[in-house]
């Protein structure tokens, strides 16, 4: 098992069994604490860049893309339709309303894993149950779909598919075209999307 994962994982526990000290609140939607305790060794709540990149690009009405790092690095670069809450403020009532959509698919997304997973804990924590985290956060963002590196000659068929469709997303995301190979068959499947003015964009 990875160290990284072991370690964040241990955090987790230290933070759920942290929240289990709080006096509880008038609250019927919070969770359990032993129920979260399970759900924290869960491995469902991640979803892979793949699939938020697809999400995007197919203007997702489900998806809810929340940036959870402060204000200065959400205004420097974020996802497309992202809004920002950032971790500091989490448990205040104006991020809690902010949150109140039970119809949406909330991904939670920082640098890495580790703001977001907190965000994750605490949102479950106040009871909300279609939260999710961003795997690897913006970083494995910016090395799987904004700079695909291409499969070696060997690879799978599979492998090339994803690669392609990275390719595409790449283009949708960044308006720059990726060089093609002769290696590389499948016609990108993705249409560029007109860039917005606004970088911090909207829900």
């Amino acid at each position: 098992m990875n160290k990284n994962y072991i370690i964040l994982m241990s955090m987790l526990l230290v933070l759920a069994a942290g929240l289990l000290l709080l006096p509880e609140k008038n609250n019927p939607k919070q969770m359990n604490p032993e129920e979260l305790m399970w759900d924290i060794v869960q491995p469902t709540r991640y979803v892979t860049t793949d699939d938020v990149a697809k999400s995007i690009i197919e203007q997702d009405p489900l998806l809810m893309l929340v940036d959870v790092r402060p204000e200065s690095d959400f205004q420097d670069f974020a996802l497309s339709g992202a809004i920002n809450l950032p971790l500091e403020g989490f448990a205040s009532d104006d991020t809690r309303a902010e949150l109140d959509y039970p119809k949406k698919n909330i991904v939670f997304y920082s640098n890495d894993d580790l703001r977001a997973d907190q965000a994750w804990v605490l949102a479950k924590r106040l009871g909300f149950n279609n939260v999710y985290v961003l795997r690897g956060g913006l970083n494995q963002w910016i090395k799987t779909i904004i700079q695909p590196v291409e499969p070696a000659q060997t690879a799978s068929a599979e492998e090339f598919s994803l690669y392609t469709f990275r390719k595409g997303a790449s283009l949708f995301f960044t308006g720059t075209k990726l060089s093609t190979t002769a290696t590389t068959k499948e016609s990108v499947v993705v249409t560029r999307k007109k860039k917005s003015s606004a970088v911090a964009g909207g829900c």
